[in-house]
């Protein structure tokens, strides 16, 4: 008895480019947090992902210490980030935080739990209008 081959499946994958310019990014929907993570400096009206090609962004350190009172772009007091800018045109995209998870398992220093002591991997955090989509069926 012969089998007859499976059929071929595509899966859509979901990519994303530079709404300005036009440029791939190189971001795929597979480094995305789901919509439903908490961060400290929030998800309202962004994309986070957890991995970015860096050959194709450009990448500037901000550092703003000020009470929370002084300032209207407030992310936290001593808090850093860096503007994430598209290569091509030079475009503000997002911004990196370190409120992603943590590095480290278990508990904290003294063993007290999660506290900002425990380093925590990056957070690429890019605004839903800054960039567009497109999709590219790919079969397995």
């Amino acid at each position: 008895m012969s089998r007859a081959p499976a059929p071929a499946t595509t899966t859509t994958t979901t990519t994303y480019g530079c709404a300005a310019c036009g440029a791939d990014l190189n971001l795929s929907a597979a480094h995305m947090y789901p919509a439903g993570v908490y961060f400290e400096a929030g998800n309202k009206g962004t994309l986070s992902f957890s991995w970015v090609d860096e050959s194709r962004l450009r990448f500037a350190a901000e550092d703003r210490i000020r009470p929370f009172f002084e300032t209207l772009d407030y992310w936290g007091i001593q808090r850093k980030r860096t503007r994430i800018s598209c290569d091509a045109c030079g475009r503000l995209l997002g911004y990196v935080y370190d409120d992603g998870p943590p590095v480290m398992e278990g508990t904290g220093q003294f063993g007290m739990g999660p506290s900002q002591v425990i380093p925590r991997r990056p957070r690429y955090r890019f605004k839903i209008k800054a960039v567009s989509t497109a999709g590219s069926a790919s079969a397995h």
